[in-house]
């Protein structure tokens, strides 16, 4: 993508009949751009042929499509493919493509880095960075050659989607909007550790699936994973998700990931049935991916099922998510961070 040219991508159909008209040009030149971005996917201004030459060559003047490819990739050898993909200003942002039986799903980063800190997340330890555009999320979908099979987008790569909220809801608003993907919100999740007034706001504003990381049902113990967890306690949390529909269109589900002897007993399964008690949600269960000097292990698949099978026999339905890509730097943030690292070493040479 150019620094100086302005990206078409991730404008709603709004700012685009704003566009037009700033430069003159017929109302219905909007719908135009509209389809050949969000249906017919094109690379370039050059390839909207049924605008005028004059009109292609007045938005190429300042605007220009911007898509970008990958600047590289890493393929499993069960089918996942990281994705890294470099900003305008020369930052790394990851995406990962998830083949399952007839499911294909795209995770999907909102930031360059993340403020949360929390402490089993690469993507915390590079620190935040910046918020990325609606351009530059929907560019993870728009440019991967596996754009045109997806069934499924998460919200749950490098980043904390609610601290960037406006650009996540014009994001989610091109993907569902009639002129744009035409995906049914429940096509797309959004991952939060739970942001007050990120939340609230996304529960009002969108009908796309809601995944809330918890990782430890006691409040003491997640502050000590989950510095978030001081400002918006998972308690009033819940109490704020209990006022909504959960029943219907849109599905509430909480992350757990499951650490050796740190939440992994019963203990902590029957304290989240209480805490749960009532509400219209599953769990998903995670194995931890290690990650470089955080003192936490990954707990064994017997734990796991026992763990599982307690929390369904008592009312909440509990899946085990398969690990995938564990040979590709599977955990977020790595592969950005080892590019990192592999440039500053090379710049120090």
């Amino acid at each position: 993508m150019s620094t100086t040219k302005i990206p078409l991508l991730g404008k709603t159909l709004d700012e685009l009949k704003t566009l037009v008209a700033e430069l003159g040009m017929p109302k219905f030149t909007a719908n135009q751009l509209a389809s050949w971005m969000y249906e017919k996917k094109v690379a370039s201004i050059d390839e909207m042929t049924n605008l005028s030459l004059k009109n292609r060559e007045l938005l190429k003047e300042n605007y220009e499509v911007g898509a970008s490819a990958p600047v590289h990739e890493m393929r499993s050898v069960d089918g996942t493919v990281k994705y890294l993909f470099r900003t305008p200003e020369g930052d790394y942002i990851e995406s990962v493509y998830i083949p399952d039986d007839d499911r294909a799903t795209l995770c999907v980063s909102s930031q360059v880095g993340c403020k949360m800190n929390c402490k089993f997340c690469m993507t915390g330890k590079q620190g935040y960075t910046a918020s990325l555009t609606a351009a530059q999320i929907l560019n993870q979908i728009y440019s991967i050659p596996e754009r045109d099979t997806l069934t499924n987008v998460v919200f749950m790569g490098m980043g904390e989607p609610f601290d960037n909220l406006d650009e996540v809801l014009r994001a989610l608003t091109v993907l569902t909007a009639d002129y744009g993907y035409q995906w049914s919100p429940k096509r797309i999740t959004v991952s939060s550790v739970g942001l007050r007034k990120g939340l609230v706001r996304f529960l009002e504003e969108s009908d796309c699936h809601l995944a809330i990381s918890l990782h430890s049902p006691f409040p003491a113990q997640r502050r000590e994973l989950m510095p978030a967890e001081k400002a918006f306690s998972i308690t009033e949390m819940v109490e704020i998700l209990r006022r909504y529909d959960f029943s219907k269109q849109r599905r509430l589900s909480f992350e757990y990931i499951v650490f050796k002897g740190v939440n992994d007993s019963l203990v902590y399964a029957k304290e989240l049935v209480r805490l749960l008690r009532g509400l219209d949600c599953r769990m998903n269960l995670i194995r931890f991916h290690a990650i470089p000097n955080v003192d936490l292990e990954g707990t064994d698949m017997d734990s796991m099922i026992a763990f599982r099978d307690y929390l369904t026999a008592h009312g909440l339905f509990a899946t085990i998510r398969a690990s995938r890509g564990e040979d590709i730097f599977a955990a977020c943030g790595m592969l950005s961070t080892a590019k990192q690292q592999a440039e500053k070493n090379a710049d120090n040479n």
